[in-house]
This record gives C-alpha cells, sequence and structure tokens, in this order.
C-alpha cells in the first residue's frame, strides 16, 4: 500500500485503535516542517523520509518474521506498528520528531477499560482551547502578550476557518502599513491619526499571521522570509512616511528617521552577530547569565527587562501613539533615545556576558562572523595578504580604530574633503586586517555591528553635511538597500544555508568598498545635485541586485524551510 502511493506524497500510518485528539493527531501528521514524526500510535513520512520508512517497514517485517521483534522492549514504548516503525526509522539514522502534547491525548489502549480511561481523558480537556494557546508564541513582549495576543488568537482562528493563509494575512499587514505611511506623508493631524491606527492594526496582522501559521500548521519557507523581511520594511517605509510629512509641515526630519533606522538596524545586528557567536560555543556559561536566569524567577522582572529592550510590540504602540498625538519630530527623538538606551543596555550585558564566560567558540561561529561581516574585495585582499596580527581583543580594536577615524573625518573635515577619502581607505584597509584571522575571540561578535555603524553612520553624516536637496533622502534609500542585505544574510544563516553568495558580495563592494565609494562621490562631487543623483543610482543599483538575488533563493528549492519563533527583535 505504500509503494503505490506515488513518490512526492506525504504518507501517515495510524492504528485503528487510536484514541486521542485531533490536534495531536494533526501536530504529527501535518506539520510540514519535519520530514518525519509520530506520536503514540501515529507516524508519518514526507517524500525525502519516505524511502527510509519503507526501510524500516522491511527490516521490521524481517525481524519479526525471525522471532525478533524490531527494537527490544527496553527502547521502544510504542509497541504499535506505527512506534515500531519511527524506532526503526531512528536507529537507521533518521529524525522523527515527537511533538510536545502537553494535556492532549494521543495512546493506543490495550483493553477497554484503558479505552474507557482514555476517553475519560480526551473528554476532561478542551483541545481547541489548547490549540488556541499553543498559537501564541510561548516568550514574547509585554504590550504583544497582554495587547494584542489575548484577540488576535481568535483573528487568526477566524482566518483559518475561512481558508485564508498566513502569507495573505502577513500581505495585508505590509499593506496595512505601507497606507499607514501613507497617511502619514499627508503631513495633517487628521493624517498622523490615521497612521498611529493603521499602524496598530498592521502589528494586530502581523502577530495574528504567526498565530494562523501555529494554529493550522501552515509553516513555509516564504512565509518565514517574508514575516522577516516585511517586519523591517514596514517600519521603515513608516519612518520615510514621517519624514515626508513633516516636510510638508516646514520640518525637516530626514536625518532622524536615517539615524533611527540606522540605529535599529544596528541594534539588530548586535543581537543576531552575539547569538550567532555563541549558540554553540563550548563551556558557554558565565555569571552574568547565571544572575539573568535567576532574575527570570521573578515575575516582575521578566516583563520589565523585555519591556525595556523596546521590542517591536512596545516600539510600534510607541510610535503609533506619539504619532497621533504629537509631531513627527518628538516620534523620532522619543524612537532614538528609547533605542538608544535599549541598544546601551542589551550590549552592555552581552559584553559582561563574553568578557566572563570561559567559552571556546566554533570553527561555524567563526565562518558566520566573517559572513555577518560582509567583507567586499578590498578586505577579502588586506586578510589574504595583509598583516594578521594576533591577540584576544585585536579584531574589535583594530575595527573600531578604523571605524572611529572615518566618522571623525565625515563629522569634522570639510564636505567632500580628501582627508575623508583617506580615512575610509585607511578604513578599508582596517576592515581586512580585522577579519584577517578567525573570529573567536570573546568580543569578535562586535567586529559585525562596528562595520555596520561604520558604513550606514558615514552616509548618513555626508549626507547631512551636504546641505543637498534629496541628499538625505536618497541616503535613507542607499541604507535601506544595503540593510535589506544585511538582514537576508542573517536570515539564511538562521536557516543553516550560509551567507549569499560571493559574487553577490563583490558586486555591491561589500561594507568597506562600498562606504569607500560614498566618500569618493562625496568628494567628486560637490555640485548642486551631483552628488543626490550619484547616491539614488547607488541605492537602485544595490536594491536591484539584492532583491532580485534573494528572491531568487528563497523561492528556489534550496532555500531553508524553518519559521522564525525566535525572541521579539
Amino acid at each position: 500500500m505504500l509503494a503505490a502511493v506515488p513518490a512526492a506524497h506525504r504518507v501517515a500510518l495510524v492504528d485503528p485503535r487510536f484514541v486521542g485528539h485531533r490536534h495531536a493527531l494533526r501536530l504529527a501528521l501535518t506539520d510540514p516542517r519535519f520530514a518525519a514524526a509520530a506520536v503514540p500510535g501515529a507516524l508519518t513520512a514526507q517524500a525525502e523520509a519516505r524511502p527510509a520508512l519503507i526501510g524500516a517497514l522491511r527490516a521490521t517485517t524481517d525481524a519479526v518474521g525471525a522471532g525478533v521483534p524490531a527494537g527490544g522492549t527496553a527502547t521502544v514504548t510504542d509497541r504499535t506498528v506505527p512506534g515500531r516503525l519511527a524506532a526503526a526509522m531512528e536507529a537507521g539514522g533518521t529524525e522523527v520528531q515527537r511533538p510536545e502534547l502537553g494535556s492532549l491525548v494521543a495512546t493506543v489502549p490495550a483493553d477497554e477499560t484503558a479505552r474507557a480511561a482514555a476517553r475519560t481523558d480526551v473528554e476532561a480537556v478542551d483541545d481547541e482551547a489548547v490549540r488556541l494557546r499553543s498559537a501564541v508564541k510561548a516568550r514574547d513582549g509585554f504590550f504583544t502578550t497582554h495587547f494584542i495576543s489575548p484577540y488576535s488568537r481568535y483573528i487568526a482562528r477566524w482566518c483559518a476557518r475561512r481558508g485564508l493563509t498566513p502569507n495573505q494575512v502577513t500581505t495585508a499587514s505590509l499593506l496595512t502599513a505601507l497606507i499607514a505611511a501613507g497617511c502619514a506623508a499627508t503631513g495633517t493631524r487628521g493624517g498622523y491619526v490615521a497612521a498611529g491606527v493603521l499602524l496598530l492594526f498592521s502589528f494586530v496582522l502581523d502577530c495574528t499571521d504567526g498565530q494562523l501559521a501555529r494554529y493550522s500548521l501552515q509553516y513555509s519557507t516564504m512565509g518565514a522570509w517574508l514575516d522577516a523581511t516585511f517586519d523591517r520594511a514596514k517600519e521603515y517605509a513608516y519612518y520615510a512616511g514621517l519624514a515626508l510629512g513633516a516636510a510638508r509641515g516646514g520640518d525637516d526630519v530626514w536625518a532622524l528617521a536615517l539615524g533611527a533606522m540606522v540605529l535599529q538596524s544596528c541594534r539588530h545586528i548586535i543581537d543576531f552577530s552575539f547569538n550567532e557567536a555563541n549558540h554553540d560555543a563550548v563551556a558557554n556559561s558565565s555569571p552574568t547569565a547565571a544572575l539573568s536566569d535567576k532574575l527570570d524567577s521573578v515575575g516582575w522582572t521578566v516583563w520589565l527587562r523585555r519591556m525595556i529592550v523596546l521590542p517591536i510590540g512596545e516600539r510600534w504602540a510607541m510610535i503609533a501613539v506619539l504619532t497621533a498625538v504629537t509631531t513627527p519630530r518628538i516620534v523620532f527623538y522619543a524612537l532614538l533615545i528609547g533605542c538608544a538606551f535599549a541598544a546601551c543596555y542589551t550590549t552592555a550585558g552581552r559584553l559582561l556576558r563574553s568578557l566572563t564566560r570561559k567559552a571556546r567558540r566554533t570553527d561555524r561561529a567563526a565562518r558566520a562572523l566573517a559572513d555577518l561581516a560582509d567583507s567586499g574585495p578590498i578586505a577579502q585582499l588586506i586578510a589574504a595578504r595583509g598583516p594578521k596580527p594576533g591577540g584576544a581583543w585585536t579584531a574589535p580594536v583594530v575595527a573600531l580604530v578604523g571605524t572611529g577615524a572615518l566618522i571623525a573625518a565625515a563629522l569634522q573635515q570639510p564636505f567632500g574633503s580628501r582627508q575623508t577619502v583617506i580615512a575610509a581607505a585607511f578604513y578599508a584597509v582596517c576592515s581586512g586586517i580585522a577579519v584577517a584571522r578567525p573570529l573567536k575571540g570573546a568580543l569578535d561578535w562586535l567586529v559585525p555591528p562596528v562595520f555596520r555603524a561604520a558604513e550606514y553612520c558615514t552616509v548618513l553624516i555626508l549626507a547631512a553635511r551636504s546641505d543637498l536637496d534629496g541628499a538625505l533622502p536618497a541616503a535613507f534609500g542607499l541604507v535601506s538597500a544595503v540593510a535589506y542585505h544585511h538582514y537576508d544574510t542573517v536570515y539564511r544563516i538562521r536557516g543553516g544555508t550560509g551567507a549569499p553568495p560571493q559574487w553577490l558580495v563583490r558586486t555591491i563592494g561589500g561594507h568597506e568598498g562600498r562606504t569607500l565609494v560614498v566618500a569618493v562621490l562625496a568628494a567628486a562631487l560637490t555640485g548642486a545635485s551631483g552628488f543626490t543623483t550619484a547616491l539614488t543610482v547607488l541605492a537602485v543599483a544595490v536594491a536591484v541586485i539584492v532583491l532580485v538575488e534573494s528572491i531568487r533563493f528563497w523561492v528556489s528549492s534550496g532555500a531553508p524551510a524553518v519559521h522564525d519563533e525566535g525572541e521579539p527583535a
């Protein structure tokens, strides 16, 4: 019977004596993220696990025929046919997912007494209530947990019963946020109020799409990518809308909008870089981490610590309320102050953890940090042929020295100065030296964030100091395109497929190449609109190249089939 099913189809084996909740079977048999999954009395295999299932069936049949049941009694607790096959598949090297059922029932009773008891247990638990609770992230921010999830889960169920998919809800959230940005761009009080309301509704939909995916088990590669990238697109498009609205009222806040985007992007890369450096480190413990775990055991400290890092729920709620009742300038001031405090708090904690833990970082972690660094041809050449100084703190110190020299020159030298170009060249040399050795030091996770700050801040400073019409909006577009590339790199690494191809990194110049190009353009094009036009062309070119490659990858069969269940960003 199994052989007769087309090879591309999923198959499921369920013991006819099975007693349990429908959602227990749903968890075992319909989750698309796992090649094989099982609960007591039920087993499923997708196309890639079908050969292992057939092999397990043959091996088990041969063993039973020889009088030696597959798996000893001590190792196989589920003695049903699906249970024995699952054990045989695992023994053969195929991973079989066994979902946590909690209060849900999944069992194969041995007799009528056990069957009656199992049915009583089933009736005692409302599996629809369990399904709704499990649709909500176990760990989320205070605002999301207490003000959004209590009702958004029911919106998710409503969507599921009408056949809507998570991707459709994600797209609706994006469109709502873009309409909100358009309302903010009107520059009127009514537009600001509408923008704030729509931004909150967009966030409700943003929570709903993930809850719908968990409720209906509709996980997909495309969904994970859309959910991750659209969050950033929505927020930064809203910043642009606020800046346009302020300009209509005679207030130029493009520098603040770009500064907010730079700060938020750097916060994210700090999170990503630290996590990638430490998630598989050996002997990965510290007194600071122990204190953090202890604080997590006290209820009020958990919520306080989640709030002060200003996750997406709290951040969007603050933006929406301030948009409705104040001005874009005040919104950006509050955003910059809040995000700066959150960045200082989280970075200080991670520095303490890094300095107090005795961790040995793996080659994989070093590779991830090198990929996050986004080194282009110049840095790669210097790393290969230049000096390779030793020392535990050499990489972050050299990166900081180059960044400091570059930002100081951009701030202090006249716009278009050759000294800024020299500083950019010095930064490129330092960036190559910083990555010349594997990034396995205690503070080497700081290298990618320092590079991000150097590139983004240089573009911001030069555009602001140019005093040219349209330079800051063009710089906003350029940083948006580059930030998308950096986020795309993160999501690929998270999925286990590695960074974007080297040809892409070389084509768009790497962080040091783009920084040097912008400095040269500022020195060469000091006319009325030359620098603005050059930034616009560069932004469009980078955006087209990275978007085309990103879309090609994420719709390909090689994209990681993951769903982001991480901490709120």
